[in-house]
């Protein structure tokens, strides 16, 4: 069984000229950073910031910020290279069919699944979080059973996640333009959080600026970080190790720059836009995250921080309860934007899975009037409605975040791999010092998942078996890329 067949470049590029598969080139190098801006200011800065301030790194929490920028720098270098080089749909997945074969591709793309799916439910819940409370500063209760903490169902998340499914069928460059009213509503809060912060910030709430590492349950069992159970080292929050525990997780905060390259193949020119795209928005962010991070440590106790709705509430503590009333609606702007993008990515992933035979091809039609995958856009939407309305955020992010961890280790060998055999292609976008940048982005990103919990190992582990089922009793029998005797099963 030639599990390891690849997919040459070239025939991933005349596979997107075929009419029915064909997507609408509409985007450009603006569009695309507003895409990774608009996806990856969301749930980290609205949401993460305190919990993890206050549950593992104290005011440190800045430095956890940085750690996950450097990695998502170096990963981020591989995929402007291979976007620029493969301008295809389906990101690491496309790009691991290119360089490692059919059957690591479906692994990652299967793992992009998780990460893309389960995050645009999770974040929905949160916009379903932030709705509630605004509505209910206006007077407006909405009752327990269809949002708030343990609802029979979120209808809220339900319908922002329907409405953006419609966004996104009826046209790429409709969703673009919606997006970019969102993300300058919410930078422009995320500004102001800043700015107006800086008056209340008191310099004793940045002592001590790593507290000194305590034994936690937060920490403790399944939920321990799996290096300090390989180790035996005892679990603990707070101190050195608890600042990179805290790393793995705003790690969440950071994903979103890879969708930029899910799109790559509905830009106009992206052999150039994609790289700026994918680094731009990952510099402006970045700025954005150090900084709101200090901002909001430095107005309130680490320990006193809400893990709900951190910065609104910390303008309330220091009695300014009308800035908190914004704050929330750039943070219902902002979480839109993340839901709408991460089910863009989600569509383009399945899209390209669809097109190779993977999955049932029938999902890749693109429909002639919007130039959209229609059918598989309508999919996604109800399977995201249906997580929705029955998850909470709790520990998800954590798996959302190891599945974009081994996505970039993937794409960090790819490159790699892709330099030794195909020397020859033209690459538009160079990624610097290879091999060692590589090698240092899988190391990175090693690390982080090991300081992810035992039990996000688990879940990770079953569902790639799942996965990996799935491949050999339909996939591999309707690939595309297999040789005329391979195809009796079709």
């Amino acid at each position: 069984m030639d599990i390891f067949r690849t997919k040459s470049v070239e025939q991933s590029i005349r596979d997107t000229e075929a009419p029915e598969h064909q997507l609408r080139k509409r985007l450009t190098a603006t569009d695309l950073t507003v895409f990774g801006i608009g996806v990856i200011v969301g749930t980290g800065i609205f949401v993460l910031t305190g919990q993890v301030a206050k549950e593992l790194a104290g005011p440190a929490v800045a430095i956890s910020f940085v750690v996950a920028a450097v990695v998502c720098t170096l990963a981020a270098l591989c995929y402007a290279e291979f976007a620029s080089t493969i301008p295809v749909a389906g990101s690491a997945y496309t790009f691991s069919f290119a360089t490692l074969g059919e059957f690591p591709a479906w692994v990652i793309g299967w793992d992009l699944v998780l990460e893309l799916a389960l995050a645009a439910a999770v974040v929905s819940v949160g916009w379903s979080g932030y709705f509630a409370s605004m509505l209910a500063s206006a007077g407006l209760e909405l009752p327990a059973t269809i949002a708030g903490d343990d609802p029979v169902i979120n209808v809220p998340a339900v319908v922002i996640v329907a409405v953006l499914t419609t966004i996104l069928a009826v046209g790429i460059k409709l969703s673009s333009r919606v997006n970019l009213i969102l993300v300058i509503t919410k930078v422009a809060v995320v500004l102001l959080v800043i700015v107006a912060g800086l008056f209340f910030v008191k310099g004793a709430n940045y002592t001590p600026f790593i507290p000194d590492p305590v034994a936690t349950p937060r920490v403790e069992g399944l939920k321990a970080p799996l290096i300090q159970v390989m180790f035996g080292i005892t679990p603990v929050a707070f101190g050195v190790i608890g600042v990179f525990s805290a790393a793995a997780i705003v790690f969440f905060a950071f994903i979103g720059f890879d969708i930029v390259a899910t799109a790559a193949e509905e830009t106009v020119t992206p052999q150039r836009d994609v790289p700026r795209g994918i680094i731009g928005s990952l510099a402006i962010c970045t700025i954005l995250y150090v900084a709101v991070s200090l901002v909001v440590v430095g107005m309130q106790r680490y320990s006193e921080l809400s893990t709900s709705a951190p910065l609104s509430d910390a303008f309330i503590a220091v009695g300014h309860p009308w800035l908190a009333g914004i704050i929330s609606v750039g943070a219902l702007a902002g979480l839109t934007t993340v839901v709408l993008v991460l089910l863009l990515g989600q569509t383009r992933v399945l899209f390209a899975m669809s097109r190779d035979g993977l999955l049932p091809r029938t999902m890749a039609k693109v429909n002639p009037q919007f130039g959209t995958p229609v059918r598989l856009t309508i999919l996604i939407g109800l399977v995201t409605m249906a997580l929705a309305g029955f998850v909470s955020f709790g520990e998800l992010a954590e798996l959302v975040n190891i599945g974009t961890l081994f996505a970039f280790v993937v794409v960090s060998i790819g490159v790699i791999v892709l330099r030794r055999t195909r020397p020859d292609l033209p690459r538009a976008f160079r990624a610097p010092l290879v091999p060692v940048l590589p090698i240092l982005s899988v190391l990175a990103c090693v690390y982080l998942m090991l300081n992810l919990p035992v039990q996000t190992w688990l879940r990770f582990v079953i569902w790639m078996l799942i996965g990996i089922v799935l491949y050999f009793t339909y996939g591999y029998w309707h690939s595309r890329t297999a040789m005329p005797w391979q195809k009796r099963g079709r």
